[in-house]
C-alpha cells in the first residue's frame, strides 16, 4: 500500500515580508501532478496546513482548490492541525467531506481518528494525532488515570494518547503526529520552546510501522528510518537554502516491510544566498545564467557600506530579501556568546543564568525548586 507524506504547508506565510503564496500555489500543482504520476492509495499531511490560526482569505482558498483536486483523484486523504493551525477551523465541515474521502482529524479530546484500509497483506490503520500539549492531555484523561501516573511533559502526553489507541501491533499501523522529536535538527522558521522543553522521546512511537511527522521543516529521519519528517515543500527560512525539499512517498508491503523514498520538488523561485563585492554581485556575467527572480540574502563582503544598497541591486534581484555584510568591521563587532548552546540547555539552567548576572550570586536550592515548578506550570499551560 503506498502513501505519499507532506507536511507543513504554512499556506499564507511570508518570508521576510513577502507574501510568497503564488510559490506556494505553484508548489501545490506540482505536487499534485506527483500524486497523479505515484498514484497512491493515501495522503497523510502531518499538520500546520495554515501559518496562522486565523488564516487569511486567500490561503484558505488555496487549500480549499488543493482538496478540491486531491478528491476529484479519489485518493483518501488524512490531515491533523499542527501547532500553527487552530484545530476546530480546520476540521470544519470534516463530517461533509469525508464523503469526498478527505479526513480531518478534530480538536483532541482523549480519542483520536482512527481509519482502516486493506490490501493484499491485510489491514493497514491509520491514526490521527493532532499537535497536543500536556496541558490539554491532563484535561482529557482527567480522574481517569491512575494517581501514580503523571503527564508531566511532551513525552507523557503522547505515551497516555496512545497508549489509549488500542494499537494491534500484529497489524500494520501509521500514525500521522505534529510533536518535536528529542534528537531531531532544527531550522530558523520552526517554533519551538527553549531547552526542548517540547521535545518527545521516540521510543514513544514503537508501536507503529511508520510514523509521518510534522512539525520540522528539514526532511529527517529520527531514530528509526520510518520514523520520519517530510519537511516543508518550500525553504522558509535563509536557514533552509541548503535543503532539498521533496515529498515522501512510502510503501508498506507485509507486516515489517517499509520501503521509503522521495520525488524532489522544484519551486518556482529558489530561496539563496549570494556572496561578494557590490560590484562582482552587479557584474552582468556574474548573475547571467542565475534566476534572479529567485529570493535573495545578499552578503557584502565591501570594507565601506554602500549607499542604497538594497534599492539598488533590487534592479537586478528584484526579490532581494536580506542584505548584510562580512567584513573586517562587522567580524570585529561580533560579540561571541555561547548563543549556539541555548538549545541545550534546559529552561531552568537558563534562568539560572539570568538570575547569577541579575543578582551577583547563585539561586538556592528553595528558589530552583520554586522557579522549576513555576516553568512547568506556565509552559504546561
Amino acid at each position: 500500500m503506498k502513501f505519499i507524506h507532506l507536511s507543513d504547508l504554512h499556506l499564507g506565510k511570508k518570508v521576510n515580508e513577502f507574501s510568497i503564496i503564488e510559490d506556494q500555489e505553484y508548489i501545490l500543482k506540482e505536487i499534485l501532478t506527483i500524486i497523479g504520476d505515484e498514484a497512491p492509495d493515501g495522503i497523510l499531511i502531518a499538520g500546520d496546513v495554515y501559518d496562522r490560526t486565523v488564516p487569511s482569505e486567500e490561503a484558505m482558498e488555496l487549500w480549499d482548490d488543493f482538496l478540491t483536486s486531491l478528491a476529484e483523484k479519489k485518493v483518501p486523504v488524512f490531515v491533523i492541525s499542527g501547532n500553527h493551525d487552530s484545530a476546530i477551523r480546520l476540521s470544519d465541515h470534516s463530517t461533509l467531506v469525508k464523503q469526498a474521502g478527505i479526513h480531518l482529524s478534530p480538536k483532541y479530546d482523549g480519542t483520536v481518528s482512527h481509519y482502516q484500509m486493506e490490501d493484499a497483506f491485510g489491514p493497514v490503520h491509520i491514526y490521527m494525532l493532532p499537535f497536543i500539549k500536556p496541558a490539554v492531555v491532563r484535561e482529557a484523561f482527567r480522574d481517569k488515570l491512575p494517581k501514580e501516573e503523571e503527564i508531566k511533559d511532551y513525552t507523557d502526553a503522547c505515551r497516555v494518547a496512545i497508549a489509549h489507541m488500542n494499537v494491534n501491533t500484529k497489524e500494520r499501523n501509521i500514525l500521522i503526529a505534529h510533536q518535536m522529536i528529542i534528537g531531531s535538527a532544527r531550522c530558523d522558521s520552526e517554533e519551538v520552546s527553549v531547552g526542548g522543553l517540547d521535545g518527545v522521546d521516540v521510543k514513544v512511537f514503537d508501536d507503529f510501522d511508520y510514523v509521518a511527522l510534522g512539525h520540522l521543516h528539514g526532511k529527517q529521519k529520527v531514530g528509526r528510518d520510518t520514523v520520519r519528517y517530510a519537511g516543508s515543500p518550500l525553504k522558509y527560512s535563509f536557514s533552509e537554502k541548503d535543503h532539498v525539499k521533496s515529498v515522501t512517498v512510502v510503501e508498506l508491503g507485509d507486516k515489517g516491510s517499509v520501503s521509503i523514498r522521495e520525488r524532489i520538488l522544484t519551486p518556482k523561485r529558489d530561496l539563496r544566498e549570494i556572496r561578494g563585492t557590490y560590484d562582482e554581485l552587479m557584474t552582468k556575467t556574474n548573475y547571467e545564467g542565475t534566476n534572479t527572480e529567485d529570493y535573495i540574502h545578499a552578503v557584502l563582503t565591501d570594507e565601506n557600506d554602500v549607499i542604497d544598497a538594497i534599492a539598488r541591486m533590487r534592479v537586478v534581484y528584484p526579490n532581494l530579501m536580506k542584505l548584510s555584510y562580512d567584513n573586517k568591521r562587522t567580524r570585529r563587532q561580533q560579540v561571541v556568546t555561547d548563543a549556539e548552546n541555548v538549545e541545550k540547555k534546559t529552561p531552568l539552567e537558563l534562568f539560572e543564568e539570568f538570575y547569577e548576572k541579575q543578582n551577583n550570586q547563585s539561586m538556592t536550592e528553595e528558589q530552583k525548586k520554586l522557579s522549576q515548578e513555576l516553568i512547568e506550570s506556565i509552559w504546561g499551560e
